[in-house]
């Protein structure tokens, strides 16, 4: 005996969005609603449902009570659990981010809704105290110009926006807790996006001592599926009401946002690896601008799209006087690495340092305090090259770039497959003598150690990085973004070469370059105390000048001039596409490109960029550039989103990958 289903007697139809990846099935599908499932199954939850004979996830989008489906509709399988978990807020934010990357929303609602855990979402949610207003001090933010207003804007609930520019030796993590709890006595959510897990322990720590901690909550890559669901509820139904975590964590679905925050947004790590390749920036101020809410880039250096927005009127400056700013400053000087200062010091020479940078680490040394060296590479030896012909040294197997992993290493390594090579022989001049191209941290670690005979030396970078060091004599070299702050300031710092950073054929490479030198510098105590700052480079280069004169904001206005001259991003909207010649002409063939359309190309795909997924192994691989003013950036997107979906249908081209506003163009 059979049983015939009931359908639901009000709103019988679900409009459900599959969670399937190719691009042509990136659109609701109507199903019916079992009377049995009619009450769980609302906007939000989490469902199975037949497509093409297997059981697929899905989203219930909305309840109807009528379909423009011709023929007969399937059943909902199954709600998988009543919790919605997404938001009407996130799903329109899910929309936006397609739209703008040109991707499918299957592939944003994976980044925006962590995978469930049964166990997690069935336990008892733990009750909480009312939270009542906290004691907040926010008298430092008076230092910058609009400071104040920001912070009184906060408390009236408006919508206002702005870039913040950090002083030197300012502890972010407090000014930004602050603003938080400012934003939370106004009885609204905030939500802090930062680059990685160590800025998310410092704000974190300094939000949870004014707010209280169980209304604080921390997200991050590396919880693990249970802690991270577990967190992710707390936001989702309202107990958290400061979010802090790394890029995913822009699509946290905070109650009733009322501030976004997002520091250091130069930072690599804030650009989404995975398809559509959205940056979290981008991504902030798309929702800042839908919820009407306010929103703040703080950062000790400024890119040119933060800059582009203060530029456009959409976010205002918050800036300190010159006065202020030379006055927390330490002093910056330049010094070029000259043959006649090695040959005068021997220990200059022994440690790739002009003269006044080690009689500047010395005097720190003998006042007993710390002094940091960056070092752009980690490792020992990163990069070898032919030392007759100076042509890289590659690997046999895979072309990848040869390292010396040790002082005492029988030969080198590939830094790609990994391959060992013990009799190293150049394919172009034939010659078996090499040289350093780079030399990494432990490698610097070690000169210095002979440098400077009987000091300490700590190495922070890779897989060993130093959160802090104590007031005393030591040498610290670490890399880029994992320098430890030491206790009472660095008395100086020394910035090595400057050229590995300067001279990378990259968009970004001077922008990129004063990020990294700030976040150092701003480590090191004031000119008043004593702080120095060496920079190995020529003084007339523009980053240097801009360092020396601790002066951000210029540099950044003066970039996104350059870019707007030549039509860069973000003076434009620029679409890499990546595949074989005949898939990524037919893809151009099929879109409706606008008038504006610019394609320029197409180019080798760039070093380090990674093949489009599915392709096979031997086929060639280019990319093709198509810009268009920025005003056209969404119709960019819809037309390249439209013709993907067309070469999806057809099964007829290997996979193309696009991505919008690329990180690295080339």
């Amino acid at each position: 005996m059979t049983t015939t289903r009931q359908a639901a007697e009000h709103e019988p139809i679900a409009r459900v969005l599959p969670m399937l990846t190719v691009p042509h099935l990136d659109r609701e599908f109507d199903y019916l609603v079992p009377a049995e499932q009619s009450d769980d199954a609302q906007p939000g939850v989490r469902a199975k449902v037949r497509f093409h004979g297997r059981l697929v996830d899905a989203f219930v989008l909305e309840r109807r009570s009528d379909t423009d489906h011709v023929g007969k509709l399937g059943w909902l399988d199954k709600i998988v659990s009543a919790e919605c978990v997404l938001t009407h807020d996130v799903r329109r934010l899910v929309d936006a981010v397609a739209a703008r990357y040109a991707g499918t929303r299957a592939d944003v609602v994976r980044l925006a809704v962590p995978p469930r855990h049964a166990a997690v979402e069935k336990k008892a949610r733990e009750p909480l105290d009312p939270l009542g207003a906290v004691d907040v001090d926010a008298e430092a933010w008076s230092s910058y110009s609009g400071g104040a207003q920001f912070v009184t804007a906060l408390q009236q609930g408006r919508a206002a926006r702005a870039v913040w520019q950090a002083l030197p030796g300012e502890s972010w993590s407090q000014r930004l807790a602050e603003v938080a709890a400012v934003t939370v006595n106004a009885g609204r959510g905030v939500l802090a996006v930062v680059p990685d897990q160590r800025d998310v322990d410092l704000l974190y720590a300094a939000a949870a001592d004014i707010v209280p901690g169980n209304r604080v909550v921390a997200l991050s890559a590396g919880l693990g599926p249970s802690e991270r669901y577990r967190r992710w509820l707390s936001v989702l139904r309202g107990d958290a009401r400061v979010v802090i975590g790394t890029r995913s964590a822009v699509f946290a679905p905070v109650a009733d946002l009322g501030l976004v925050v997002m520091w250091d947004d130069g930072d690599d790590s804030l650009a989404e690896p995975r398809a559509p390749y959205p940056h979290a920036r981008e991504v902030a101020m798309l929702r800042a601008h839908q919820l009407r809410c306010a929103a703040m880039i703080g950062g000790y250096a400024r890119t040119a799209e933060a800059q582009a927005l203060v530029r456009s009127g959409w976010a205002h400056d918050l800036t300190a006087t010159r006065q202020t700013v030379r006055t927390h400053a330490p002093r910056v000087i330049a010094l070029e690495d000259s043959a006649y200062a090695h040959e005068r010091d021997a220990a200059a020479r022994t440690a790739r340092l002009p003269t006044v940078a080690l009689d500047a680490a010395r005097a720190a040394l003998a006042a007993d305090a710390p002094v940091l060296v960056q070092v752009p590479r980690r490792g020992y030896v990163p990069a070898l090259s032919c030392a007759k012909c100076r042509a890289v040294a590659r690997c046999r197997h895979c072309t990848g770039p040869l390292s010396l992993p040790g002082r005492d290493a029988p030969g080198a390594v590939c830094r790609w497959c990994g391959r060992e090579e013990l009799a190293l022989r150049c394919v172009r001049c034939g010659s078996d003598a090499v040289r350093a191209v780079v030399v990494g941290a432990r490698r610097t670690a070690e000169e210095l150690g002979r440098a400077f005979p009987g000091a300490q030396v700590i190495t922070s970078g890779g897989d060993d990085v130093v959160a802090s060091v104590p007031r005393r004599a030591a040498v610290v070299v670490a890399t880029p973004g994992v320098e430890p702050v030491a206790d009472g300031r660095y008395a100086a710092a020394l910035l090595l070469d400057s050229w590995a950073l300067l001279g990378r054929q990259d968009l970004r490479a001077a922008e990129d370059t004063l990020r990294r030198w700030m976040a150092a510098s701003a480590l090191v105590r004031s000119r008043a105390d004593g702080g120095v700052v060496a920079v190995v480079a020529e003084t007339a280069i523009p980053t240097v000048q801009a360092l020396i004169r601790w002066d951000p904001v210029g540099h950044a206005e003066t970039e996104l001039d350059a870019r707007s001259e030549v039509g860069l991003p973000p003076a434009s909207h620029m679409a890499a596409i990546d595949g074989t010649p005949a898939a990524v002409d037919a893809l151009l063939g099929a879109a409706a490109l606008p008038d504006t359309a610019e394609p320029l190309g197409p180019v080798d795909l760039p070093v380090g960029a990674r093949r489009p997924a599915g392709m096979a192994a031997d086929a060639p691989v280019h990319r093709m550039l198509v810009r268009v003013p920025r005003r056209g950036g969404l119709e960019l997107a819809a037309a390249l989103r439209r013709a993907a979906a067309v070469q999806s249908a057809r099964h007829d081209q290997e996979p193309v990958r696009i991505q919008i506003d690329p990180l690295h163009i080339g």
